[in-house]
């Protein structure tokens, strides 16, 4: 009877063992978790950046003839007096030297009395275009006949004429600016005029405009 007691216990065991079994849940491993999909970025574009083209300019046209020499009126006669004689070729060689026609005044103080034999030093102030500036006058008066000479620092120039010139010089020239006024009074030995030209390419180049006395412009780069 006892053996029967110790089988019955056996089985009750077994069979709890079986229901503890049964009963437990599975449980993920430490250190794991849901795989998620991976994310694709796209690669960095490599399309080249467009850049903008350098536009051509159109040249302007050079000057086929010469600059235009100004009809000056207003000459007195033959018989008139000396002074205004000599005051009319002053203001007409100033005309002349600026390119242009215009409203010229000379003054000389003491002209009145050149007519007088001997010789005449005279300090003048021509006007051109309302624009002075001053030269000497010398004058060598004899009994039939005068001889005379006017010297001066500075002559008056006209801009478009400094521009002409510059378009004679350079070739492929779409723009030329020149630091002047339209009408300007500059020596002849003194510092030129500074005048930029943009050429065709739409590059700047630098160029420098000397004025002689006779209003010859002479052009050469910077």
């Amino acid at each position: 009877m006892k053996l029967s007691r110790v089988s019955a216990v056996l089985g009750l065991s077994a069979l709890a063992v079986l229901v503890l079994s049964s009963c437990s849940d599975s449980k993920p491993e430490a250190g794991t978790s849901p795989s998620t999909p991976a994310s694709s970025t796209p690669p960095p574009s490599s399309a080249p950046i467009p850049t903008a083209s350098t536009p051509t300019l159109t040249a302007l046209p050079t000057p086929s003839k010469p600059w235009p020499t100004p009809k000056v009126t207003g000459e007195p006669e033959n018989d008139a007096p000396l002074a205004d004689r000599i005051t009319f070729a002053i203001a007409k060689q100033a005309q002349i030297a600026a390119g242009k026609a215009a409203t010229t005044t000379v003054k000389c103080p003491g002209i009145d009395k050149v007519e007088t034999a001997g010789k005449h030093e005279l300090t003048c102030t021509v006007t051109y275009a309302g624009k002075p500036y001053t030269g000497t006058l010398t004058v060598d008066a004899k009994q039939y006949s005068a001889s005379y000479k006017f010297t001066s620092e500075s002559v008056a120039i006209v801009k478009p004429k400094v521009v002409d010139a510059v378009l004679r010089t350079v070739a492929d020239a779409a723009k030329v600016t020149c630091t002047m006024d339209d009408v300007a009074v500059v020596k002849h030995s003194g510092a030129p005029i500074a005048c930029d030209v943009t050429t065709t390419a739409n590059a700047v180049q630098p160029y420098k405009a000397q004025v002689s006395g006779n209003g010859q412009v002479l052009v050469a780069k910077a």
